[in-house]
């Protein structure tokens, strides 16, 4: 890794000033006067010999001392630049670009660096809400900033994923508020999936990735240790799990699809393929005290995300979650594939909709003597329980249907499961507490008629469920869909806060706990009783569900009710939440970008274990 420190020469605006200083005559204004963030760059080599790097752009915010003796908090925000390639077809004619056009305009209509937004996260900070620093990524534009890890702690690697360029970052921030560029990994060195989607780091500080799509190239593909799986393609199926190292090197690739050909009225490829799979992973959690590991089948990628079609076939929308074993963790095998029940409003009508479709997202129990894990699904609006992931063919559960929260986040409400459009789920480390990020349906998806759901954040109570010998809970009568499930130790819901209440479709995707805390001594302190969630209103533009690119914390008090940090505001507007559509950052005036990701983190030197 090479670092190159300098003072920023404040590119854009010191060139004009050159080019009317030579004009007029005169001496141009010294560019540091002009713009004081200072730019410090690491690169590395990549497998294709060609140099990679992380450019930060420090303010003079980034430089300041904490205050009172309280060490600084974070959160960083893995974020793309809003372009041209975000527009869906019909909105192609209102795009910017044209000669007449401002400068600005036309510039943001090209594609910018993406970035890694740092921002101060202290509470009671003069700072908070701030952007501190953007340190974006280069020479590759367009990667679709995607998910990071799901929660960090002190001595970890960040690892994130662009979905478009099927490249893996591995991020330094033990010096934060700057980062450093510690590898990456290309599509060269992961032939057997593609799309990258979320990570979980394990104990030596090396992280699982889950590879959503099928092989750079189709056909038969090779993986680690032998096996052969054939596939269609770039984005298509199947796809892996990736073990990578600290500096981003490929450890193994282990393949998610079974030898043996999985449920072909369940799992359509596109093209087909002689053995049929739902092995598309997206979510990814670790038990390693139990050797298992769970992942989540969304969808085979390219007609939905990378080049979305109208109306694709429901049956590319996933029903499997995949339990692994990994007790050699650089062997990790499938061991089990689980085919998620409907539930009692599916009708065979709508297949999309039905409360299994879309397994998007899934997460694991924390507490030795717990071995449940927990799934849900985007389309299906609904979450599931199995009690024991060890076992060898793991039952799962529906135990909750988003249709009983829906009317609580905000405008419509009615028939709130189907297309609830859910996306991040995480237990709380002592095992009480289910937290689950939500968009919530456009008006209209379901028909003229209909009024669609507002999108939000909801807390369930599931202390009964975990500790339950039986897991008796069952939602499988249609008063359940909004009534909750009528067995004792079903979840309960604990509190909801809505994001944009007043509007239908406009909820967070992404979210994550901050599992940090300030002790009397001013330094940062593990803590399993998080206080605050941060989440993320933006999904992936080309699907249409763009977001209103907002980042916000929610706070989470001792009862566990939630509500909106009315303090983390927009340093910009003033607004509630920090805003990513803005014209200015730290790196330059490139217009909107779009925050996937974020993570609570802080300087190592900050922590105190």
């Amino acid at each position: 890794m090479k670092l190159f420190p300098r003072s920023r020469v404040g590119r854009r605006a010191a060139y004009a000033l050159m080019g009317a200083a030579v004009v007029a005559g005169a001496v141009a204004i010294p560019a540091q006067a002009q713009d004081p963030t200072e730019t410090v760059r690491s690169e590395v080599t990549g497998g294709d010999g060609k140099n990679y790097w992380v450019e930060n752009n420090l303010t003079p915010e980034a430089k300041k001392p904490a205050e009172g003796g309280k060490k600084k908090e974070y959160m960083v925000v893995w974020a793309g630049d809003e372009n041209a390639a975000d527009t869906a077809v019909p909105d192609v004619k209102k795009l910017p670009g044209s000669v007449a056009d401002p400068i600005d305009k036309v510039r943001n209509a090209g594609p910018g660096p993406d970035f890694m937004a740092v921002i101060d996260a202290t509470k009671g900070s003069p700072d908070y809400g701030k952007v501190v620093n953007t340190a974006t990524v280069g020479p590759l534009v367009e990667n679709e900033p995607h998910h990071m890890q799901y929660s960090w702690r002190k001595g970890d690697k960040i690892y994130a994923g662009g979905l478009f360029s099927a490249a893996t970052y591995v991020f330094d921030v033990s010096a934060l508020p700057q980062l450093k560029l510690s590898g990456i990994s290309l599509p060269s060195q992961t032939l057997c999936g593609s799309v990258p989607d979320a990570y979980w780091v394990l104990k030596d500080r090396t992280a699982y990735g889950t590879y959503m799509g099928g092989p750079v190239a189709p056909g038969p593909c090779r993986y680690t240790h032998g096996e052969v799986r054939t596939g269609n393609g770039f984005a298509g199926s199947p796809g892996s799990v990736v073990r990578f190292g600290e500096d981003g090197e490929n450890k193994v690739e282990a393949p998610a699809a079974t030898e043996t050909p999985e449920d072909p009225t369940q799992c359509l490829n596109m093209p087909s393929l002689g053995n049929p799979t739902c092995a598309n992973p997206h979510g990814i959690q670790v038990r390693e005290d139990l050797n298992t590991m769970v992942t989540s089948d969304y969808a085979e990628p390219r007609t939905i995300i990378l080049d979305p079609v109208k109306n694709p076939s429901p049956y590319l929308r996933r029903p499997t979650v995949r339990t692994w074993d990994i007790s050699d963790k650089n062997h990790p095998k499938v061991k089990a594939v689980s085919y998620l029940p409907t539930g009692p409003r599916s009708n065979g009508k709508d297949p999309l909709r039905n409360e299994n479709r879309a397994a998007m997202e899934t997460t694991v129990t924390n507490r030795p003597g717990h071995k449940g894990a927990f799934a849900q699904t985007m389309q299906g609006g609904a979450i599931f329980y199995t009690p024991d992931i060890t076992v060898k063919d793991p039952v799962w559960k529906e135990v909750f249907d988003l249709g009983t929260a829906a009317p609580q986040l905000g405008a419509g409400g009615e028939n709130g499961g189907p297309s609830a459009n859910g996306g991040w789920l995480q237990t709380s480390p002592d095992d009480k507490t289910l937290y689950h990020a939500t968009i919530g349906r456009k008006a209209g998806t379901l028909g003229p008629d209909d009024k669609g759901t507002a999108g939000g954040v909801i807390a369930l109570d599931i202390d009964k469920l975990v500790n339950s010998p039986e897991a008796a809970c069952s939602i499988d009568t249609q008063p359940e869909i909004t009534a909750g499930g009528a067995e004792g130790d079903c979840p309960t819901l604990k509190s909801t806060v809505g994001i944009n209440p007043d509007k239908t479709g406009a909820g967070p995707h992404w979210g994550a706990l901050d599992n940090l805390e300030h002790g009397p001594d001013g330094f940062l302190h593990q803590t399993d009783q998080p206080k605050r969630l941060a989440t993320a209103d933006y999904f992936v533009a080309r699907t249409g569900l763009d977001g209103d690119h907002r980042v916000c914390v929610v706070d989470i008090a001792g009862d566990g009710k939630l509500s909106l940090d009315q303090d983390f505001k927009d340093e910009d507007t003033g607004d509630t939440c920090v805003s990513f559509n803005r014209q200015k950052w730290p790196h330059g005036d490139f217009g909107n970008a779009k925050p996937h990701s974020m993570l609570f983190v802080a300087a190592d030197e900050d922590i105190k274990d």
